[in-house]
């Protein structure tokens, strides 16, 4: 079959290494020097799932009709990037594999002749050298619609076989919301340079860790949501999370970070900074922000993660542990 992959960073370039792998036609989209070794060399996929190298057309734009499209850039160059293909994605499925909240909503409105399938990727990849994707903890993909009818999700779900293996979820926005507490682990190795298990082993940084899940599970609630189980975090654990002290909730942090394994994680967040690209913590943070504001709430402590992500992001310098303890409010 032929597939589109837009934006073959650290999600979509496993994702279209492993399609490949399994003898789809694959176009990716890709830019700088990332796009020039893919067409020189391959795309390397190695780590978790076995190293392989794949070969498939590349470009900034898809300049073939696809029969699927996966949109896995970052959450802030979305509309850009289907703005830019929406004439050849036509009518196909369109599954978007993001972070944050708004991805399945905003392909509707720009591809509306498109079957959209929202994904989460519960996979830990890493991009941090260009033509190259690192696997560094094997996980699942799941897959599911914003209306009741999962045809196009189970239809995405047959490409795949086993790697990842696929899961339907007819509960997407609740499984967007747990995914959202998942990637609180995001902000603080932006901010502090280490990975997520140096920042879940420092004391103080996990304990800002911990209010910032707090914080999201809160949040979650008062939308309510129905948090989806994914990833060992089933909705009874986050609601006993919502009430617990910190001293208590700090055990979800630990357990997040030894399912990562022993492979330091720099988080998606930290990989954008140190590719000197723009973040999305707009979307991650970022959107626990605007849904408590919505709500009349206050999220104060991931309003200061957001605030410090953007300050590195500007002056190109990390924070210490005690300067981040000094400025985030727990």
């Amino acid at each position: 079959m032929r597939i589109g992959v837009l934006g073959a960073g650290a999600v979509g370039g496993t994702l279209a290494a492993l399609l490949a792998a399994r003898g789809h036609d694959l176009e990716i989209t890709a830019r700088g020097d990332h796009l020039t070794a893919i067409r020189r060399h391959g795309l390397l996929l190695q780590g978790a799932w076995g190293d392989t190298v794949s070969r498939p057309y590349s470009g900034e734009r898809l300049q073939r009709p696809p029969e699927v499209v996966f949109l896995t850039t970052k959450a802030q160059d979305a509309e850009q990037a289907l703005r830019d293909n929406a004439e050849l994605i036509g009518r196909v499925p369109l599954v978007v594999v993001q972070n944050g909240l708004d991805g399945p909503r905003l392909a509707e409105r720009l591809v509306p002749r498109a079957s959209i399938v929202g994904g989460l990727a519960l996979f830990a990849a890493s991009y941090l050298s260009p033509g190259v994707v690192t696997v560094t903890a094997a996980g699942a993909i799941y897959l599911g619609t914003l209306s009741h009818d999962d045809v196009p999700a189970r239809f995405v779900a047959g490409l795949f076989g086993d790697r990842p293996p696929a899961v339907i979820t007819p509960n997407l926005v609740g499984a967007q919301w747990t995914k959202l507490v998942v990637n609180q682990v995001n902000a603080l190795p932006a901010i502090t340079g280490l990975s997520v298990q140096q920042c879940v082993a420092h004391p103080a940084l996990r304990r800002i860790l911990s209010a910032s899940i707090r914080e999201c599970v809160r949040t979650g609630q008062a939308a309510g949501v129905q948090f989806e189980a994914l990833q060992g975090l089933a909705p009874g654990l986050l609601k006993l999370v919502s009430l617990a002290p910190l001293s208590i909730g700090a055990a979800l942090p630990r357990a997040m970070a030894r399912r990562m394994g022993d492979v330091p994680n720099p988080g998606s967040t930290l990989q954008s900074i140190r590719r000197g690209q723009r973040t999305e913590i707009d979307h991650l943070n970022g959107a626990v922000v605007r849904s408590a504001r919505e709500r009349g709430r206050d999220a104060p402590v991931n309003a200061a993660l957001v605030e410090l992500v953007h300050e590195v992001e500007e002056t190109g310098r990390f924070l210490l542990p005690a300067e981040v303890r000094r400025r985030v409010p727990v």
